[in-house]
């Protein structure tokens, strides 16, 4: 079947695209027919160092396969750097249609052992770097009366690992930032959804380090190639996707929604204030997973237990 989803005359955004994820991201946006503003800096992947050369080699091989791009090597973690990326694609054609903001750092360090710089330089990067990027992009889109943001979060921050406490709270704080923006862009015809990427980038390779083969942890490696995280982050930045304020795991070509689900729980007498021993008492319920609703937004949750209540 041929290419249904297109991008020509829009202008899209990629972020940390010199490498990796975002490399891939750019090539495929490209060969839709997308300009394609490659955004890098040509770190370390612990976020050391620059590189121009990294950036310019992808928009040679856009322009190589006929495609357009032109390249930025600004950095996301400041106001200034993010708002002459989005000028950069304005810059290029009037306009700005999506942005894929994939630019991150990553190291693994115990908890009792991550220095503030550590901290601070991981949030900088991830979470003030999303929304020094969405911003601009954003106040753009609202003048056209359309966009589409991909943020990148990650099965850390939704789910927990062990000695990534830093990037966990970064990527956490990115699927605050997609609820949020997603209701406030809703009504200027912007739509707002992230994905958990797991694919077989330098950040998987050199944090794994040395370790025993293992027949199925070496099938499921080869099976999560870079590659198959490009088609979810492609379809969520095009004029097809109506999804908004959703969030996608993409592992080894199986794609599923993620979200945060809210139980029934358990209703105290409205007329007495509960104590300790009635939590105690009444856990289990509390703690039950089913049923469950999905609120997309706070006025969700506060209908529900209104409705619980008997007040509407």
């Amino acid at each position: 079947m041929g290419d249904t989803i297109g991008f020509s005359d829009q202008t899209v955004i990629v972020t940390g695209a010199g490498r990796g994820l975002g490399r891939l991201y750019a090539l495929e946006l490209a060969r839709r027919g997308a300009l394609v503003v490659v955004n890098d800096v040509g770190g370390t992947m612990s976020g050391e160092g620059t590189d121009a050369s990294v950036v310019e080699a992808v928009v040679a091989e856009i322009r190589g396969a006929g495609g357009e791009a032109v390249a930025s090597h600004d950095s996301v973690d400041s106001p200034e750097g993010a708002a002459a990326i989005v000028a950069t694609a304005v810059d290029a054609s009037g306009r700005l249609d999506a942005v894929i903001s994939n630019a991150g750092i990553y190291g693994m360090h115990a908890f009792e052992d991550l220095t503030v710089e550590q901290w601070r330089r991981m949030l900088q990067v991830h979470l003030d770097g999303a929304f020094f990027l969405t911003q601009p992009a954003v106040e753009r889109m609202r003048s056209q009366g359309y966009g589409r943001v991909v943020l990148v979060a990650s099965n850390i921050g939704a789910f927990g690992q062990a000695q990534v406490a830093h990037y966990a709270a970064a990527k956490g704080g990115i699927i605050g930032l997609t609820n949020a923006l997603a209701n406030e862009c809703a009504p200027h015809g912007i739509n707002v959804n992230a994905i958990l990427p797991v694919g077989r980038t330098r950040m998987m390779t050199d944090s794994m380090g040395e370790r025993e083969p293992n027949e199925v942890l070496d099938q499921f490696f080869d099976a999560t190639t870079a590659e198959r995280i490009v088609p979810l982050a492609v379809y969520l930045a095009s004029r097809q996707c109506e999804l908004t304020h959703h969030y996608f795991s993409a592992v080894a070509g199986r794609y599923a929604r993620v979200f945060i689900g809210l139980g029934d729980g358990w209703l105290a007498d409205p007329d007495e204030d509960a104590t300790a021993e009635d939590i105690a008492e009444h856990l289990e319920e509390i703690s039950a997973t089913e049923p469950f609703t999905v609120p997309l937004s706070v006025a969700d949750e506060i209908f529900t237990v209104l409705g619980q209540l008997g007040m509407i």
